[in-house]
């Protein structure tokens, strides 16, 4: 089914174990999943990383990232996001894929749950809803937590006007682009190549 006639608030798994599989997610204002083309993208670049890695989606919202994580063979995905229909959304979602052991969601403030939270993470995605401002200030608090794996990478995506994510010391950009309304970033820790 083309894109133009998903249903509103639906989300297709683009690759991976469940390929073309679609999920609802909850309708409230701000939530959007990652686009498909956005995350064929990003999991091509993942590709060799994803395979046995854990994983964090901070903002989680309709799951879009870290159940391809999942569908593309990640050893578990933390999500944490703090509106109660989402919790409850991904927990159904993880249900119905038959992945609840692979996946824990978590009700949570982000930055409140990085105070203390516990790794290591070799992949983390981070896609705050936009308008809230929150993706320098998690960026930081995320680096500061030490949840991270030494050489790990970390996806931040925010609107395409926005100057790109400043990254932490011993951080870089390792890869970015923007589709449409979209820009996002692709984050190494440790030792540039």
């Amino acid at each position: 089914m083309p894109p133009s006639r998903r249903r509103p608030n639906e989300l297709r798994i683009i690759g991976g174990e469940w390929r073309g599989r679609r999920l609802s997610f909850p309708a409230l204002p701000g939530l959007r999943p990652t686009p498909d083309r956005v995350r064929e993208t990003l999991f091509n670049w993942l590709s060799p990383v994803v395979q046995g890695a854990r994983c964090l989606d901070l903002f989680a919202g309709s799951g879009a990232l870290g159940l391809e994580a999942l569908s593309r063979g990640a050893a578990g995905v933390t999500f944490i996001d703090n509106q109660p229909e989402v919790v409850r959304q991904l927990r159904d979602s993880l249900q119905l894929l038959q992945a609840a052991e692979r996946g824990e969601v978590v009700h949570a403030e982000a930055a409140h749950w990085l105070d203390s939270a516990k790794g290591p993470y070799r992949l983390a995605f981070l896609d705050p809803p936009f308008a809230a401002g929150l993706a320098a200030g998690t960026l930081a608090a995320l680096a500061g937590a030490g949840v991270l794996e030494p050489d790990s990478w970390v996806y931040v995506e925010q609107a395409a006007g926005q100057p790109a994510p400043i990254a932490p010391e011993g951080w870089w950009i390792h890869r970015q682009g923007r589709a449409g309304a979209v820009g996002y970033y692709l984050l190494r820790t440790g030792e540039a190549q």
